[in-house]
């Protein structure tokens, strides 16, 4: 019983879904980022490309 106690009273296991909760969330809004400014970014880099000399 003592040990059914002492299992339940355990914070340890909450704290790291929470972070786990944490980091999804921020790795969707980073994946939803980079879907919003793929376009406007690839642009950048065209741009880029076409302006550097060729060899």
């Amino acid at each position: 019983m003592r040990l059914l106690k002492a299992f339940l009273a355990d914070n340890g296991g909450a704290t790291a879904i929470e972070y786990g909760l944490v980091a999804a969330l921020i790795g969707g809004a980073l994946v939803s980022a980079l879907g919003i400014f793929s376009g406007s970014l690839q642009g950048i880099f065209n741009v880029i490309g076409n302006n550097l000399p060729a060899n």
